[in-house]
């Protein structure tokens, strides 16, 4: 597994002091119809992700109990699957607006009563034993007031990406950790991924020479939609839109694969007229970060690309690394070439990722050992997100 490691001080180089403030998502619209409200409330029933038959084993001596704050359709299908698969984690709690649906969730987790909390009486937490984590899946506007309650009420926290909507509140989600004498990870869950992991393993040892270009692409077509139904397209609840959603996959895979931070970056945002869904948010980011050794990433993605794609080729000056579909939940395949010869490689399944993110998290907590994927991690990202939407907005190169 890769090490992140990442001091204040470079932060500040790598961005430069303005451009944390910097107005990222500038010029989107404000929305005539009354949008959900940059809150956690109770929602309906997700269109996605399915309850297990049976409750899961009891927990392994040692495994980390964890609360699971909101049940969405990524928290049903995605996170509570892996904690219950995890060695090192169980699910302990579950926090909702709608009780219905957490009381649902809950028998299906073998939960007591007593283990459901509601947004309400979440500050509740901190008195009950059985809860030493959280795992937040609220939308991504409400992850730092939600990170810091979780802090106050004395546990640990993995807070699902992107880490916030600005780099200041991402600073405060990690004072919060500091003050707090708590674990904050973020859910890179690619970290955690054997596609992904080798692809890291081979250009460390450059496998394909020196990396000329890495071209990326995380995009699909929305359905239809709007501010009153899908928090993804209201500005206070997701930011820009597709970049720190579905883009952030190709932003972190241009670091990780890289093992460089861009010096200069220049970006371009779109945003249709007259449709709804792109009210507030971007439907479209691109971006081309050039790096100190020279490498250039060319990143799209978005909401309204007919074809989707969820892809990264990287080309070396001695061969080719292609994933596709490269940063998906499953699914993955990669095909390295090598002086014109190509190898399809399988260097695992990649639906361990999730359990296995979740092993980590618990480990972290039990035995004090270092966080791969910590809040600076995520900060920084941040912190690149803005600088995209400071070129776009300016229409010219940042240097970082």
């Amino acid at each position: 597994m890769t090490h992140f490691i990442q001091s204040r001080r470079h932060f500040m180089v790598m961005t430069g002091a303005g451009l944390a403030a910097a107005p990222w998502v500038a010029g989107c619209a404000t929305a005539e119809g009354a949008a959900l409200p940059a809150k956690a409330i109770g929602r309906p029933w997700p269109d996605w992700g399915e309850l297990p038959d049976s409750p899961p084993p009891a927990p392994k001596e040692g495994s980390v109990g964890v609360a699971v704050v909101a049940l969405g359709g990524y928290a049903i299908g995605k996170v509570m699957p892996a904690l219950a698969a995890s060695d090192r984690c169980h699910v302990a709690a579950v926090v909702s607006g709608n009780p219905d649906k957490a009381a649902k969730v809950a028998a299906a987790y073998g939960l007591p009563e007593d283990a459901i909390y509601s947004y309400d009486n979440f500050d509740q937490i901190a008195g009950d034993d059985r809860i030493e984590a959280v795992y937040i899946v609220l939308p991504s506007g409400l992850h730092a007031d939600w990170t810091e309650k979780a802090f106050a009420a004395g546990k640990h926290v993995m807070c699902e990406k992107p880490m916030a909507l600005s780099s200041e509140e991402c600073e405060r989600m990690i004072a919060a950790s500091e003050a707090a004498g708590k674990k904050l990870m973020i859910g890179y869950r690619c970290h955690f991924e054997p596609f992904n992991l080798r692809a890291m393993e081979l250009m460390r040892d450059g496998a394909i020479g020196p990396i000329r270009m890495i071209d990326t692409a995380h995009q699909y077509m929305m359905g239809p939609t709007n501010v009153s139904e899908n928090w993804r397209v209201v500005r206070a609840l997701a930011g820009g839109g597709p970049l720190e959603d579905y883009g952030l996959y190709s932003l972190q895979a241009a670091l990780y694969l890289t093992g460089e931070m861009p010096a200069s970056l220049k970006a371009a945002t779109k945003q249709p007229a007259n449709d709804p869904r792109f009210e507030q948010i971007f439907s479209t980011v691109t971006a081309q970060l050039t790096f100190p050794s020279g490498a250039v990433t060319q990143l799209a993605t978005s909401y309204n690309a007919p074809q989707g794609k969820n892809m990264i080729h990287i080309e070396g000056e001695t061969g080719t690394l292609h994933m596709s579909p490269a940063t998906s939940y499953g699914g993955q395949k990669m095909t390295l070439t090598r002086n014109g010869v190509s190898e399809d490689l399988v260097p695992g399944d990649p639906n361990v990722q999730f359990a296995r993110m979740c092993d980590h998290f618990g480990q972290a907590v039990r035995e004090g050992t270092t966080i791969l994927t910590p809040g600076e991690m995520g900060l920084r990202d941040v912190r690149l997100m803005e600088a995209i939407y400071r070129s776009a907005a300016e229409g010219r190169e940042i240097k970082l």
